[in-house]
């Protein structure tokens, strides 16, 4: 037996992921996350204190409760769908200004 994910022990069990983790360190085993690997011969002890205290002594209560999300939690919604690109900025000039009166004398004479 290779070195297997806690995640992947989670599902083959039938139990959420912070279960094994939590039983793993009751165990004196490290874990940081459920992607976490574990060895065989630790896989072979959490099984066995799964058989020997059955999934109820492992969550805490009834083996219904250790996969049922809590009433408080945030039920998941629709996912939205791909996000339309925003529109290309547009260049915009300032506002014109009226021209400046010619002071040297150089500006074409003005039609009478």
């Amino acid at each position: 037996m290779a070195k297997v994910r806690v995640y992947e022990l989670a599902k083959e069990m039938g139990v959420e992921s912070k279960v094994i983790m939590a039983k793993l360190q009751d165990l004196g085993e490290f874990v940081r996350s459920a992607s976490s690997t574990v060895e065989a011969p630790v896989v072979r002890k959490l099984k066995d204190s799964f058989d020997g205290g059955g999934k109820a002594s492992v969550s805490g209560g009834s083996a219904g409760t250790a996969t049922a999300p809590r009433s408080g939690a945030p039920k998941p919604g629709p996912r939205p769908g791909p996000v339309p690109p925003k529109p290309a900025p547009t260049a915009t000039r300032p506002a014109s200004r009226p021209a400046a009166p010619v002071q040297n004398g150089n500006a074409a004479p003005s039609a009478p």
